[in-house]
């Protein structure tokens, strides 16, 4: 994937093109939008979350182990001064069954996160102007 098509839709709605495969995006209505989708900035906290469980999930189904009954929690902790994101804190919740000798690799598994990665070492980004 090296493009991405973002078009307008509806009131608020946006979409991103992606392959041949559409994601939808609107506003709430507090900000005027019909909550028909989630908000751009809930995608982004929900790919954060969604990447760890893909290693996390992944490490177990390698090991043969069962992902029955766990859960990845994603803890969205506000600054102090109430301006954003202070913390993201995941949270792997395990059953009781769950090999101890693998808890501290489910942790590493979940740190691979290409999305981590990447804020962790933002990439650069522009915003140019094209006109045909």
């Amino acid at each position: 994937m090296s493009e991405i098509i973002i078009v307008p839709g509806e009131n608020k709605r946006v979409k991103a093109i992606v392959g041949d495969r559409t994601i939808k995006t609107d506003q709430s209505r507090l900000a005027g939008g019909d909550s028909s989708a989630p908000e751009p900035f809930t995608l982004f906290l929900v790919s954060l979350g969604t990447c760890a469980g893909s290693y996390v999930f992944q490490f177990c189904q390698s090991r043969n182990i069962s992902t029955e009954g766990m859960s990845i929690k994603e803890k969205i902790i506000s600054r102090k001064d109430g301006k954003g994101i202070g913390k993201i804190q995941f949270e792997i919740e395990l059953p009781p069954e769950f090999p101890k000798k693998y808890e501290k690799a489910v942790v590493r598994a979940a740190n691979l996160c290409a999305v981590k990665k990447h804020l962790e070492n933002p990439p650069e980004i522009s915003v140019d102007i094209k006109k045909d």
